[in-house]
């Protein structure tokens, strides 16, 4: 009996992570749009600051994930969604310099990139529950990464808030996960003390 309970303990493990991870994530990206919408649109070296924190997020997001989860050699999706958002953070800040054009091309591409990456993890994971969420995300990132260097090539005025948009589809789909986990779990337990 106690072999069953450690076993059973170590099966849910993961899923109380990402159930906890998912929450953080939507948390994170939530207040990054609020703030986006609200005072960073009045306030240039605020909304350079986000722009450059998001990526960082991203990939600290990734590490830690991995981390929790086996370690970066067996989660190689996210090794290299970690590398490109590094790689994605180093090029938003030298494309501050550029201009917005050139900030909204480079999120266009780790967002194709890094939904791509998203999409192999949620794969992956999808006996762990509640990953068509994060597969509907990975994918709307590679869409949205595609409009995003198109629209960086049009003479449209671009700031923050039209990368906005995306962090909030972003957060939608963590919640939906979390949400999702949380409901799931709450049968379970429910149904074994039925049992």
């Amino acid at each position: 009996m106690p072999a069953e309970t450690n076993e059973a303990r170590l099966v849910q493990s993961p899923k109380t992570w990402l159930k906890s991870y998912y929450f953080i994530r939507f948390a994170v990206s939530a207040a990054w749009v609020v703030v986006a919408f609200t005072i960073a649109r009045a306030m240039p070296a605020l909304a350079a600051i986000m722009l450059v924190a998001y990526p960082v997020w991203d990939a600290l997001a990734n590490l830690i994930d991995a981390q929790r989860t086996g370690g970066l050699n067996r989660n190689k999706t996210q090794l290299l969604n970690f590398v490109i958002s590094i790689i994605a953070t180093v090029a938003v800040a030298i494309a501050l310099g550029n201009s917005m054009n050139a900030v909204l091309a480079v999120f266009g591409v780790w967002a194709v990139l890094s939904g791509l990456f998203q999409l192999a993890t949620a794969i992956r994971r999808w006996k762990s529950g509640a990953q068509w969420a994060m597969v509907l995300s990975g994918a709307q990132s590679a869409l949205a990464g595609i409009f995003f260097v198109k629209m960086a090539g049009s003479t449209a005025t671009i700031d923050i808030t039209n990368i906005a948009p995306y962090a909030a589809f972003g957060a939608f789909y963590f919640l939906v996960s979390a949400v999702w986990l949380t409901v799931s779990d709450a049968r379970r337990k429910s149904a074994q003390a039925a049992g």
